[in-house]
């Protein structure tokens, strides 16, 4: 290791090292109840819940998948997911959060989502809550399965490492750190980790923009490139085997603009429907301390998404006129930020900057394995295995199922090949679509039934499955992000399924009046 990827390993170390610090000092607190390992006993201020939401939501992804997305294709791709995901974000805190955070604790104190759904709805047999376990464990499984792909391919193409063995590091790492600090160290450092994110974005993409020129110029570039830098169009790189071909002169070739029709926008505008239905950000709804502080952590969320979505895209567009032929894969072009980061920065402050793809890991795999963890402690083992478990037995059957769970990741992850942004795109879906519109009706349509439930989220959850396997590679008109059409069956569903059934009972209307008044007062 030479003396420059010494200073950036050092840099990186001394942020892990208060990363630790943080999951130790939680230690305690953490190890007193499963309540607080899980939801941090509602404790969490605006700032924290906001940050926290948003760093926990966005991942590696933001910062490696996204930019790649925009340097590979231009700006049509990225910018409409990034639109979609900024309304998405904005109505998620406005219409869901403070119902959400009122209804959990009417509905028994409910501290995860699987609890909330079945309590919810009464439930003596547990069949929506086994089925809202047995979701959140697969899609988490694959979202961690991202943040460790990415942060092997961080560390292996900063040290010229294997990736294999930098993935399992980096995973070990995480899995520890979740371990011993539970949802309030998670929490905290999110919010630190949400901080270094947008410190990270900004200044990549103001050095970036300097060094080519401007942004009168990058944009000028941009546009030379057909559909590079277009809002209904896409650029085409001229692939062999996968790789993009240049010319004699060094120069990548593209092929004529590809359309980015109306259909397309609409179903990348999708996107934004997936919080509905995100359990890493519903649960810093249930877990802030105030609901009126709510107000706050809206507008702390969406000013922190409008900055860095605009700035990832920003990154990966500028990323391409600086080095046109340096990243010709797909997956290659999601080390756009890595590549930049290292070449602007002294190697110090580029190991404090790419220390943002680490925060954005942590922050997520975290969240995930966690949620992950205590669906299925909370739900199968002590709702149906062993009821008469007491907190500390539940507590540490979350830990031993966090640790199957990152192994089961760590196996998905040993291709170093994956796409974060199609891995994460995929498990996006299975959230928006298994639990965005039943957690939609559930709060605010009174005559939603248990039946109504079930039949939303099996419907939402298997047709991205089909949709994605089997109907999309078709291609036309259904080429659309599997979220949109899923989402919709699972709303349909939800209806058609209710209306023929029995109307619920009124304990269930009554708490939902309870939950409606909430929102009012």
């Amino acid at each position: 290791m030479n003396g420059e990827k010494l200073q950036i390993f050092i840099a990186m170390c001394f942020y892990i090292a208060i990363v630790i610090g943080i999951g130790v000092y939680f230690y305690k607190r953490a190890s007193a109840s499963s309540g607080n390992y899980l939801i941090g006993g509602r404790s969490l201020g605006p700032w924290v819940t906001a940050m926290g939401a948003e760093a926990s939501d966005m991942s590696g992804w933001l910062l490696m998948g996204l930019p790649g997305v925009a340097y590979w294709v231009g700006l049509s791709d990225a910018i409409w997911t990034a639109i979609g995901l900024l309304i998405g974000t904005y109505l998620n805190w406005l219409l869901v959060a403070k119902r959400l955070r009122g209804y959990t604790v009417i509905a028994q104190d409910s501290i995860t989502i699987p609890d909330f759904l079945s309590n919810r709805f009464k439930e003596k047999k547990k069949i929506i809550a086994i089925i809202a376990a047995l979701f959140i464990l697969i899609f988490f499984t694959v979202y961690a399965a991202s943040c460790f792909v990415a942060v092997g391919r961080l560390f292996s193409t900063l040290f010229g490492t294997k990736y294999l063995y930098m993935m399992i590091a980096g995973a070990l790492f995480v899995v520890f750190y979740t371990f011993i600090g539970g949802f309030l160290a998670e929490s905290a450092s999110d919010f630190m980790q949400g901080i270094v994110m947008i410190i990270s974005l900004v200044v990549v993409l103001g050095a970036g923009i300097t060094a080519a020129g401007g942004l009168s110029t990058v944009i000028k570039n941009a546009k030379a490139i057909p559909g590079f830098f277009e809002f209904f169009g896409i650029a085409q790189p001229t692939l062999v085997d996968g790789v993009q071909q240049l010319e004699a002169t060094g120069k990548p070739l593209f092929g004529a603009a590809g359309k980015y029709g109306f259909l397309t926008v609409l179903s990348t505008l999708s996107w934004g429907l997936g919080y509905f239905g995100m359990p890493q950000v519903l649960l810093k709804f249930m877990a802030i301390k105030k609901p009126e502080q709510l107000t706050l952590s809206r507008r702390v969320a969406t000013i922190w998404c409008a900055i860095s979505l605009t700035a990832a895209v920003a990154i990966g567009i500028t990323g391409r006129m600086l080095y046109p032929d340096a990243l010709l894969t797909k997956s290659d072009s999601e080390s756009i930020f890595i590549l930049m980061s290292m070449d602007f920065f002294i190697p110090i402050f580029a190991g404090f900057v790419m220390a943002g793809i680490l925060a954005a890991t942590i922050s997520s795999s975290d969240s995930y394995l966690l949620i992950a963890a205590s669906a299925v402690s909370k739900t199968i083992y002590h709702g149906i295995i062993r009821k008469d478990a007491n907190d500390k037995q539940v507590l540490w059957m979350s830990r031993i199922i966090l640790l199957i769970i990152s192994a089961s990741a760590l196996v998905i992850a040993l291709d170093e090949d994956s796409i974060i942004f199609e891995v994460v795109a995929f498990a996006w879906a299975g959230f928006g679509a298994t639990f965005g519109p039943i957690m939609l009706f559930s709060l605010f349509w009174k005559r939603v039934t248990r039946t109504g439930a079930i039949a939303g989220m099996l419907s939402g959850g298997i047709m991205v499955f089909v949709w994605n396997l089997l109907i999309r590679p078709i291609g036309g008109v259904f080429g659309i992000y599997e979220l949109l059409p899923a989402f919709i069956i699972s709303c349909i569903a939800i209806v058609v399924a209710s209306l023929l059934s029995e109307k619920p009972s009124s304990e269930i209307e009554a708490e939902f009046e309870q939950a409606k008044a909430f929102i009012a007062g």
